[in-house]
């Protein structure tokens, strides 16, 4: 019967709902696996600054708000619930859990005497939440419910992973091979299941524009960046920007992909930097100070340009151009 319900575990961990609802079925379920009178889930935020409360069973909005600030936060930290490892509950402190703040004037006056908690780490190491089952009683947790928060903790931390949505719309992407999630605080962390590029470290131009478009409100952008070798045929890659759903952590902007740059209408490389600067309005002297080049040979690349896509005027051209993706931003290292 373990082993079944186990199975709607990961069903739910698998399902298309928001976190929130994944979280909260989760607890429903875990609570007919193990005993418990109360119990809270929160995500970790990626910039270091605690947990954002998730969901939560049997606790008063008061009760709630605590365990989701600073003090719960730090009192985590002090017992190191927040490393990887097996589920600890008070019994198992050098010292008396009234010395922490959170118990002495949160949890006990709530009436909870003992406490099984985890912290939620993903199979690739990364601390996605935190999760604490709370009793009136005064027992200790026994060792079948240990071994049993122990055994569902992959699946948990699965469920409420902020890059799962993230991930799974990166690997939609026809020819997705690199991705990843980019933090308001200029950091990045690998999207699951797909590689890291060059392109996407910290600080690189890549990441910078596309930060630039989530700071802009946009939902999803994409543009080419030119690859390494240049005058290969697949001298461009494609850059795709997902914004962050509204139920993630907020230091989570979206996500950065990389997939191969499928049909360019036959544009050379030269071009479709061209091409971009027509795309951000750009005159064909403006143009030609930028590249180095005469206004005329601006002018023959126009012409090419026009043909290829088939845009009786520039103005024509550079929207069907941005719809289709066509556009390499004008920061200095796509030139």
């Amino acid at each position: 019967m373990g082993d079944v319900r186990a199975l709607e575990l990961a069903e739910i961990a698998a399902s298309a709902g928001t976190l929130r609802e994944r979280a909260e079925e989760m607890l429903d379920r875990l609570g007919r696996l193990t005993p418990f009178d109360a119990a809270w889930m929160a995500l970790t935020e990626p910039l270091g600054t605690g947990y954002r409360s998730l969901a939560s069973i049997a606790l008063d909005e008061v009760t709630d708000r605590f365990l989701g600030g600073p003090t719960m936060a730090d009192d985590i930290d002090r017992t190191r619930t927040n490393r990887p490892g097996p589920p600890l509950s008070p019994s198992d402190l050098p010292f008396p859990a009234a010395e922490l703040v959170t118990w002495a004037e949160c949890l006990v006056p709530a009436g909870f005497q003992q406490a099984l908690a985890v912290a939620l780490y993903t199979s690739d190491r990364r601390h996605v939440g935190f999760l604490t089952l709370l009793s009136s009683s005064a027992r200790p947790p026994s060792p079948a419910s240990r071994q049993v928060l122990q055994d569902l903790t992959p699946v948990l931390a699965r469920a409420i992973d902020p890059l799962r949505s993230l991930a799974i719309s990166a690997r939609l992407l026809n020819g997705a091979t690199a991705g990843a999630a980019l933090c308001r605080d200029g950091s990045h962390c690998l999207l699951p299941g797909l590689r890291q590029d060059e392109l996407l470290v910290d600080g690189s131009p890549v990441t910078e524009v596309a930060r630039a478009y989530l700071a802009d409100g946009q939902v999803f952008a994409s543009f080419l960046w030119p690859s390494r070798d240049r005058q290969a045929p697949d001298s461009h890659v494609r850059v795709t920007v997902l914004a962050a759903s509204g139920d993630t952590p907020a230091g989570l902007m979206g996500a950065v992909v990389l997939s191969r740059a499928m049909d360019v209408h036959g544009l050379t490389p030269r071009e479709l930097v061209v091409l971009g600067l027509v795309i951000e309005g750009r005159s064909n002297q403006q143009i030609a100070h930028a590249l180095v080049v005469t206004p005329r040979t601006v002018a023959t690349h126009l012409e090419h340009i026009l043909v290829k896509l088939d845009a009786p005027t520039r103005t024509l051209a550079a929207v069907r151009a941005h719809a289709q993706g066509l556009y390499v931003p004008s920061y200095p290292a796509a030139s």
